[in-house]
């Protein structure tokens, strides 16, 4: 079956922190870049970070750059966001989607243009 399935959400306090993984099955992620976006209840989908398949090139919103990090571990077929300094802002469901271009996250990619999408993992910061 292929499939993107993220892991390692859950409930964190401000400041803390939690790394999201992004692992393929059915398929390698050798070929493909990948995004992470995260939404709100009610808002639209946007794209936080971007990695290409060299792992070289990146893309961050302003809200996250410096805190988050992305990276992948083609090896294991798996990408990662690691989120620092976590903030109530940051409270969403995050999804990792494959696409076969890098994507830049601002403007948000449309969602049309990625060929795998992950389930979305929730992610709750509180106070």
């Amino acid at each position: 079956q292929v499939q993107l399935v993220e892991s390692g959400g859950g409930l964190v306090q401000a400041g803390g922190s939690l790394r999201l993984s992004c692992a393929a099955s059915g398929f390698s992620l050798d070929h493909y870049a990948i995004t992470w976006f995260r939404q709100a209840p009610g808002k639209e989908r946007e794209g936080v970070a971007s990695i290409d398949i060299s792992g070289k090139n990146v893309h961050y919103i302003d809200a996250v750059m410096g805190r988050f990090t992305v990276t992948r571990d083609n090896a294991k077929n798996t990408q990662y966001l690691q989120m620092n300094n976590l903030k109530l802002d940051d409270t969403d469901v995050y999804y990792c989607a494959a696409s076969r271009y890098l994507w830049a996250v601002r403007p948000s990619p449309t969602e049309k243009s990625f060929d795998y999408w992950g389930q979305g993992i929730q992610v709750t910061v509180t106070s």
